[in-house]
């Protein structure tokens, strides 16, 4: 299949450099990036230098019948127009995160897109975060009891990145960025329906968008979920901290360390206090040793470029996408009602 990137920015380009390690790897059918269009002439000369063919308008790659699929890497705000062109077109759509502006624009792009015939998927590539797959496999097999609280936390000290992310016309901020990957996560993690939800979101750096948020959605199976993402912390908390009934689990970072500390015995006859500051404390002193038990994580790895492979697949007609459209709107719902919740300090109930 040959593929044209539409945006050769970070993304864009770092998809052609993952894509050839895609076929090289030799897991899946090819998926070839044959050419790319972008506005910049910086871009454009990369672009050269990679070795592709540089379009001139996107007009020229809908007219290319070479050209079997696209992948759009433009600033948000620019998704849906290069999507439902491409549609038109008979080609087929990767695009990246957000897909749309809102969730009736992602209805309007799928349905473009369902009606044209074409596979459209959208690079939620987060699925396949090993960290995520660690303690998705912690929750699903009740590795530390049943889990009744998740904290999975994005914490940086560099601020809003890029220029147009800092902008609400284009589709910025970090409820966008990250939000709708943690968010996607989160709902792939827990098979039940969100009843509740609270979201606040902060502006430290004074721009009109959220450099960071947190939020707290309450399941309907019990679990609480907590979302914080940060971009004004130097010192950043556990990527990932979980909270069962016999045990807890801490993933510090994306390179997956930490570990599990388990319960050998219900309750800890034998705590000792312990100095804690100007006072005493039995109440928060740690268990004895022969009351616990460590261990390591166990690392659950993702199939390597799966959603490439899929992809290809998926336009052969020979698999369903992974991505799913109702998946992607009720991301955009619950984001959705998380702007309502910060903007108004309320409490959403609501099923999501």
């Amino acid at each position: 299949m040959n593929l044209v990137i539409i945006g050769f920015g970070g993304m864009g380009r770092w998809h052609s450099l993952r894509i050839k390690e895609y076929n090289a790897l030799g897991v899946g059918k090819p998926l070839t990036v044959t050419g790319v269009y972008d506005i910049s002439p910086d871009r454009q000369k990369r672009a050269l230098e990679d070795g592709y063919k540089v379009y001139g308008s996107p007009e020229e790659i809908w007219a290319d019948s070479s050209v079997d699929a696209v992948l759009v890497a433009t600033p948000n705000d620019l998704h849906a127009d290069y999507v439902k062109q491409a549609a038109l077109h008979h080609k087929h759509i990767i695009c990246e995160k957000p897909v749309a502006m809102n969730s009736d624009e992602a209805v309007e792009m799928y349905e473009a897109a369902e009606k044209a015939g074409v596979t459209f998927e959208v690079h939620q590539n987060r699925r396949w975060d090993e960290d995520f797959l660690t303690v998705k496999n912690i929750y699903d097999n009740s590795l530390i009891g049943e889990v009744y609280l998740i904290e999975s936390r994005v914490m940086g000290g560099n601020g809003i990145p890029g220029s147009w992310r800092r902008l609400i016309k284009h589709g910025g901020g970090m409820m966008f960025d990250w939000g709708v990957h943690l968010i996607d996560q989160m709902f792939q993690m827990i098979p039940s329906a969100v009843t509740s939800l609270y979201s606040e979101y902060s502006y430290i750096y004074g721009e009109e968008v959220e450099d960071g948020f947190q939020l707290t959605a309450n399941f309907e199976n019990g679990v609480k979920y907590r979302i914080t993402v940060a971009t004004d912390c130097l010192r950043g908390l556990p990527r990932w901290q979980v909270y069962g009934t016999k045990g807890t689990a801490t993933v510090n970072d994306w390179a997956i360390t930490g570990g599990v500390t388990t319960v050998v015995t219900g309750e800890d006859n034998n705590v000792q206090g312990i100095k804690a500051g100007n006072g005493l404390t039995k109440t928060m002193a740690p268990r004895a040793n022969n009351s616990k038990n460590n261990s390591d994580l166990l690392i659950i790895r993702a199939k390597p470029f799966e959603f490439y492979r899929n992809f290809v697949e998926a336009c052969l007609g020979n698999e369903e996408g992974y991505i799913k459209r109702d998946e992607v709107v009720r991301v955009f719902k619950f984001m959705e009602a998380c702007g309502l919740s910060a903007k108004n300090n309320e409490v959403i109930k609501n099923t999501f």
